[in-house]
């Protein structure tokens, strides 16, 4: 059953790394595969610009073939991963891989890569932003309650153009009863009620899905939880 929302964009940025995901444990990870000498005895203020420095000491194909085995070792065969370190010289993965749930970290994996070798790489864009969402009708927010990613997106897309890629590609999940492609798109999410009982949802996700949301201040849709 739909419900009807008023939605308010409270913010909007373009960002180019993800908060949080390379850590210091990763790059000494990241250092070791590559052989360092003795990583833990950096100092602290070193490790992050010393592991970018080795990744330099490679060829980009090599390096982005290092960081690709160590991010999705346990998720792709080695076949895959010789070809993705050719093609991520010139392909936005993190928008063009066919397997949506592996895009965040795609991103990642190009943030790394563009930040080491200065550009070399596609520039990775993902987008942050905060909506408040307000319920039409009495006890509308509880379609958000179990799993919010299938009706949050299809509320988004009520306020994106119709040319917008998700109304575009997946303009049946949007109308249908499964949408399980949703938390894929939504990257990170964190929802939490404001003092107003208006839902508030923090989002990062992919520039490619939300770019034309930085035009729109507010509007009205309608969504519906999957069955």
């Amino acid at each position: 059953m739909k419900k009807s929302f008023n939605v308010t964009r409270v913010s909007f940025k373009t960002i180019s790394e993800l908060p949080g995901y390379w850590t210091e444990a990763k790059y000494l990870d990241l250092l070791e595969l590559m052989d360092f000498d003795n990583p833990g005895g950096l100092d602290k203020s070193e490790i992050k610009d010393m592991c970018l420095m080795s990744l330099t000491d490679n060829e980009p194909e090599d390096a982005a073939k290092i960081v690709l085995t160590y991010v999705f070792g346990d998720k792709l065969n080695k076949g895959q991963i010789d070809n993705l370190s050719n093609e991520i010289l010139e392909e936005k993965l993190w928008e063009e891989y066919a397997d949506l749930s592996l895009h965040e970290e795609f991103f990642a994996v190009h943030q790394l890569l563009y930040d080491a070798f200065e550009g070399t790489f596609p520039h990775a864009e993902a987008v942050s932003f905060q909506v408040k969402i307000q319920e039409m009708a009495k006890n509308g927010l509880s379609i958000f309650e179990d799993h919010p990613e299938a009706p949050l997106v299809r509320l988004m897309a009520g306020g994106l153009p119709d040319n917008s890629v998700i109304n575009r590609l997946f303009d049946d999940k949007l109308e249908g009863e499964q949408f399980q492609e949703a938390k894929d798109i939504l990257w990170q999410l964190k929802m939490a009620k404001n003092e107003n009982n208006e839902l508030v949802a923090n989002v990062i996700s992919s520039h490619y899905w939300f770019k034309d949301l930085k035009y729109v201040d507010g509007f009205e849709a309608e969504t519906h939880a999957d069955e």
